[in-house]
């Protein structure tokens, strides 16, 4: 049983910082961050794989993605924050034996209950 759990979110100022965590447990395979915004579609931000290779499909100036094996951890560390980054964060995962990366949110089988970032000007 996969269960995702996220952590991190808040109000902040634009050009803020913040970090928002996934507690991972059971076995999974490539591991994203998606937001969505209201009124908009569900994006891919970033995803990442067991051997570390990762890719940031928004903006890869201020954002990286990570996780540490050793707590079953995925991170997203977003930094010079804006408004447009206003919306609630999900952590998603693939099946255990799936390495390809996707921008697909279909193909992602497990998902976090979400955290609101919210980025005022």
């Amino acid at each position: 049983q996969v269960q995702l759990v996220e952590s991190g979110g808040g109000l902040v100022q634009a050009g803020a910082s913040l970090r928002l965590s996934c507690a991972v447990s059971g076995r999974t395979g490539v591991m994203a961050w998606f937001r969505q915004a209201p009124g908009k579609k569900r994006e891919i931000v970033a995803a990442i794989n067991w051997s570390g290779q990762n890719i940031v499909y928004a903006d890869s100036t201020r954002l990286t993605i990570s996780r540490d094996d050793a707590t079953n951890t995925m991170s997203l560390q977003m930094n010079s924050l804006k408004p447009e980054d206003t919306a609630v964060y999900y952590c998603a995962a693939r099946g255990s034996r799936i390495t390809v990366f996707s921008r697909d949110a279909s193909q992602y089988a497990y998902w976090g209950q979400g955290t609101q970032v919210t980025v005022s000007s």
